[in-house]
């Protein structure tokens, strides 16, 4: 199969300090700019909206069921919830879970939403093993998954039977069942993969989309590890979502990795990261 190469992107947006943790809602692209400190919504003639504004590194997001925006605010260790009229408050209280980086989050589509913790602090490179907690919708936390080698990004299947979460340090997408309270059970290899994956999506064939930072691209995979697709990008690939009308446009938050301190810290702020999209065969599938 031709691999498609840096020449068939499009550009959505440009200029963004760290873009990250894409997703698709209500027709345009929410996207994380973590070194700006701000969530940002695009449409697809890239018109940006400045949709919240907090105070966070890392600070991934995503939308529970009836619309309203969850914001992972790792700085201060809790998930926060944007109200209609634009504030936020607390959602849940995640400091007594793990004092180390939060980081992606994922809603299914019964309103619980499932969060992780790196298990080390990323700027010191202590290694250590991180976890998965679950948010009930009235807000309680509690861990429901540990031992994982930098849980990064994380998907939940159209069925909300299955959860499956991207190791980076472990080279693998690995899979749960989900039970009926939320709980995790039968940790299995989803797949094992050539490179750090970093966000991922899923998309109705029950492949998965991950970027790949150190790689400079975004991978589809199917369970098992056989690789469909390949997209070559001119920077690191952070995360990705499928979008658009018809769900066919894989979008790309993009950025130059140096891997210095500030970077890790976020306090580096050179403006090269992107937003990039693709049209592709198989539509977006999975929650949300």
């Amino acid at each position: 199969m031709e691999q498609p190469t840096e020449d068939h992107l499009a550009t959505l947006a440009t200029g963004l300090t760290f873009p990250e943790s894409p997703r698709w809602h209500e027709g345009r692209l929410w996207v994380s700019d973590w070194g700006a400190h701000r969530v940002l919504a695009i449409d697809l003639d890239g018109r940006v909206e400045v949709a919240a504004q907090v105070e966070s590194f890392p600070m991934c997001i995503d939308h529970l069921p009836d619309g309203r925006l969850l914001v992972v605010a790792s700085a201060q260790r809790v998930m926060l919830r944007q109200e209609a009229d634009g504030t936020l408050v607390t959602h849940a209280d995640l400091g007594g879970i793990a004092e180390f980086p939060w980081n992606d989050i994922v809603v299914d589509g019964r309103g619980n939403t499932y969060v992780n913790n790196i298990g080390f602090d990323f700027a010191a490179g202590d290694v250590k093993p991180g976890l998965v907690a679950l948010v009930t919708p009235g807000g309680a936390a509690r861990q429901v998954a540990d031992g994982l080698l930098f849980p990064n990004g994380m998907a939940v299947t159209a069925d909300n039977r299955t959860l499956i979460v991207a190791e980076s340090y472990g080279q693998r997408l690995t899979a749960f069942d989900i039970g009926a309270e939320g709980d995790l059970a039968n940790r299995r290899e989803w797949a094992p993969v050539d490179g750090p994956p970093d966000g991922i999506c899923l998309d109705a064939e029950g492949a998965v989309w991950y970027a790949d930072v150190p790689n400079q691209r975004c991978v589809r995979v199917y369970e098992g590890g056989e690789v469909a697709q390949t997209v070559n990008l001119d920077r690191g690939g952070f995360a990705c979502a499928l979008g658009g009308a018809d769900r066919q446009t894989l979008f790309i938050a993009t950025n130059v990795w140096t891997g210095s301190p500030d970077m890790v810290l976020g306090t580096e702020k050179h403006g090269q990261g992107q937003v990039r999209s693709l049209r592709v065969a198989v539509p977006g599938a999975g929650w949300p």
